[in-house]
Order: structure tokens, then sequence, then C-alpha cells
């Protein structure tokens, strides 16, 4: 494939469309800053255009048996697999990630259609017995109708396929608004499910910024409910507009994931575990490893492993081989990591990296801070580049405090042979997902993806559990002998 592409449009109803402003911006390559295309820049009228697309679609398509829905999505993971590696290019290309970092995020979203396509002969209700009598009662899955998804730029095709998935084997009809930053992405994963035989209208892409095209989803009578991913500030807005119109809303937002390391850690497993979870994907993860909680007895060795590691990574356009650090997305992000390094300066003592690599591009070398404490800014802030800080404490109660001590709580790992420990641990800390001697990066497509506290509300995403934010529940009674009541039924 080439490493550029042509002006990417709108879809919707099908139809690959411009916006009539004529608009359009750069796609910038993060690791060289060279424009490797356009995409338009839409507004309320396409996104308007794309609701009523999506609404004439969904009573055909919630007619459609989910069997049949699921059938179209086995076609689109078929696409996807043939067609992964130029998928896996367009992504590092115009988001930064490693070729490999690419490889396997098509994967996952593979891996999460594969899931969903089970689904569709698993939208299970259930039998009720009913104090009545001769009356059969049971609950039944529906689809909750238009729903728009609001994807981040860090996932650009994981994220966007695991919310689109169970929305589309639901039965319901989509409108999706992608990071304005990683359209290329995006274009290909219409044309995939377009391949695949979903019908016009069933799946509408518009590309714009958030303040007119997610704000006009958000306001829109018609959409029924959101999936948002991003950051917390934009989160907050979306879930207090989006109830104005009582939509079910889902926001999956920051973390700073700790990685807890007991004084009997095989820490040489621990170590190559922070310095995957803490530099992979540049740090661009919500479910980075950004703070390192070490157990006094074991700290020096264990920074001294962390920082040996980091030092051998090869930070590089991903597109090359042998690179394991790409880019910021873009200069925003860099210009915001940088910021964060000058804080960390000033609050902790660098141990290493702390400054920008080369000249052109956006590359930051992976970054160590130690002489971390649990109230400085980088320890409680979502930095989102390749930053790692170590904060050192003297017992098991202490690492869960500091462990504790943030508004997030998406991931979290501990590093121990104990099982006191373990139980303890899965007992006490506050996140969503939790691993034992492993990274706090990683989902798999059965399980439920999510966090508590600022980092999210609404149902988790992935698994099973995600069919329950796209449905809803219909109960029905059924008297089958039309007999007249001779008891009240209250």
């Amino acid at each position: 494939m080439s490493d550029k592409h042509e002006l990417i449009t709108n879809f919707i109803n099908g139809e690959w469309v411009k916006p009539k402003s004529g608009k359009t911006t750069p796609n910038i390559n993060p690791a060289t800053g060279q424009s490797i295309g356009d995409v338009v820049v839409s507004g309320r009228e396409e996104a308007e255009a794309a609701v009523a697309a999506a609404k004439a679609a969904f009573p055909a398509w919630r007619r459609t048996p989910a069997p049949k829905r699921a059938e179209i999505l086995a076609r689109a993971a078929v696409i996807m697999t043939e067609r992964k590696e130029e998928l896996s290019r367009a992504l590092t290309l115009e988001e930064g990630k490693t070729l490999g970092e690419s490889r396997g995020e098509v994967q996952k979203a593979i891996n999460n259609i594969e899931f969903q396509v089970g689904e569709g002969r698993r939208l299970n209700g259930e039998t009720v017995p009913s104090e009545l009598p001769s009356t059969f009662c049971y609950t039944q899955r529906e689809a909750l109708g238009v729903v728009a998804l609001v994807t981040p730029w860090n996932f650009p095709v994981a994220i966007p396929v695991w919310k689109l998935a169970p929305a589309l084997v639901c039965g319901n009809t989509v409108v999706m608004k992608p990071a304005s930053i990683t359209p290329w992405t995006a274009k290909i994963i219409a044309e995939i499910f377009a391949a695949a035989g979903l019908p016009k209208g069933v799946f509408n892409v518009v590309f714009g910024p958030g303040s007119s095209v997610g704000q006009t989803l958000v306001e829109h009578q018609d959409i029924r409910a959101i999936s948002f991913t991003g950051s917390n500030e934009v989160g907050t807005k979306l879930y207090v507009d989006a109830a104005k119109t009582l939509k079910k809303v889902q926001c999956e937002m920051g973390g700073k994931n700790p990685l807890i390391v007991m004084e009997d850690a095989d820490l040489e497993l621990a170590a190559t575990a922070t310095v995957q979870g803490a530099f992979g994907s540049t740090g661009q993860r919500c479910t980075a490893t950004s703070r390192a909680v070490v157990h006094a007895s074991v700290h020096d060795e264990f920074v001294k492993k962390v920082v040996e590691k980091a030092r051998a990574l090869k930070v590089g356009d991903g597109i090359q081989e042998g690179i394991s650090v790409g880019p910021s997305v873009d200069a925003g992000q860099f210009k915001t990591v940088q910021e964060y390094l000058e804080i960390g300066k000033k609050e902790a003592t660098l141990a290493l990296g702390g400054e920008r690599v080369g000249t052109t591009g956006f590359f930051t070398a992976p970054t160590v801070f130690i002489n971390v404490k649990s109230n400085h800014r980088i320890a409680q802030e979502e930095i989102f580049g390749p930053v790692l800080s170590v904060l050192k404490v003297n017992s098991f109660e202490e690492a869960m405090e500091v462990a504790n001590d943030s508004r997030y709580g998406l991931s979290s790992s501990i590093f121990t042979n104990n099982m006191a420990y373990v139980f303890k641990y899965n007992e006490q800390i506050e996140s969503g997902m939790t691993h034992v001697n492993s990274p706090t990066v990683g989902g798999e497509a059965q399980l439920p993806f999510g966090g508590t506290k600022a980092t999210g509300v609404g149902a988790r995403e992935m698994g099973r559990t995600a069919i329950e934010f796209y449905s809803e529940w219909k109960t029905v009674y059924v008297d089958y002998t039309g007999a007249k009541r001779t008891t009240s039924v209250y």
C-alpha cells in the first residue's frame, strides 16, 4: 500500500460524501511531521444527515434476526484479517505505534468481532414463573435504536471495533465520530463492514470536531445512547449534556495505573513488565503503567533493572523494523509530555531520559523519575507519554494506600509470591481490572474492560457485558387462557 491516501470523506448511508463547506485538514504522520493525506472537516449538517440515515435503517436492521446480523460481522472479521497488514500500516503511519504494536491492535479488533459474532446466538432472555394462573412470563433483549460512538486516537482500530461489534449484533444502527487525527483507520473500518454486507445506513462515519459533530450527536433527540472514550474533561461534559435528553451514556476516561512491587517479587519479571507497561505504545494508553509502587528493600535494584531495560529501547519511526517506542501522536500531545517532564524535574529526581529525541517528529526518550511522592503532579495527573514515576514504600499497607491515592481506577498490578498479599490486594485495590505478576496493560475480548472512580461510568466494554449497554430489557406477560381475573394483580 502507499504511505499516503486520497481525501477521506464521510461515510453516510453507504456513500462517501463531502461536507458542503468543502473544508479539509491534513492527516499528519507524527514520526515525520509530514502530511500523508487530507480528511474533510464536517459539522452539524453532516452529523444530522448521518443520524437520519441511521434512523431510517434501524427498523429493517432491528428486524434482521440476530444470528443473521452476526453473519455479517463474521464476514467483517474475515475481511479485516485479509486486510490486516494494510490496516496495521495505516495505523502506524497516522498514530505512530510501532508496526508490531499496530498488528497486535488489529488482531485485538478481530478477536472482539469474533467474540461478538457468538453473541448473535446468545442474546438470551429468561422464562420466569408468574404468580398469576395461566400466565407465561419471559424477558427478551431489544435494541436501543441509533447509538453514537465517539472514539479516540490512541487505539483507533481496537476501540471503535469493540464498541461497534456489540452495538450492531444487538440490532442498533450507528453513527461514529472518530478522532480527527486518525481518520485513515476509520475509513478502512467502514470499508470492511460495508464489504461484509452491512446494509446502507446501519453504520455511518462523520469526521469533524467535537464542538460541532460531537455536540450534535450528544444533543440529538434521535440518538438513544453514546459510548465515549477520551479525556475526563470532555467525557464529563458529554455525560452532563447527554443526561438532558435521557440518553444512556458510557464513558471510558483516564487512568494512572499503579504496579506494586513487593519485597518478595521476581524483580526481573517485574522490571520487564514495568517497561512494557510504561513505554509500550509510547505510554499513550489508558492502561499504561504510570506509577511503580516499590517496597524499599528492593527499590534500588528494581530501579536499576528498569533503567537498564528502558535505556535499551530504540526510539524512532514505528514503520521501521526494530523500533520499540514511537512518537507522541501530534504536536499538542508532544508539548504536553514535554511540559510534564519539566514539572517532574522540579518535583522529583530524573533517573533516565527527560528529553526530546531528534529534531524531526514528536519523539520523547523513555523517562524514569524516582523520589516521587504521592502528592506530586507527575504521580496524580495522566501524562499519556513514555514517563514512569517510582514511589518508595515500606509496607504492604503503605503500598495499598499509595496505589489507591488516585482519582482514577482503571487497571493495576502486583508482583509478589505471597498469596496473602495477592488476596488482600484484590480485596482492597480500587481498580476495575487487576493483574498478578503481569503488566497493567492488556485485555481479552471475552472479558469485561473498564474502571472505577473517575475512570468511567456505564456498563463495561468487551466480553458479554458489552451487550448490557447496547440493549434493553422487555418483560412480557402472556395470559394464554384469556380468563377473567377474579383477584387483584397487585
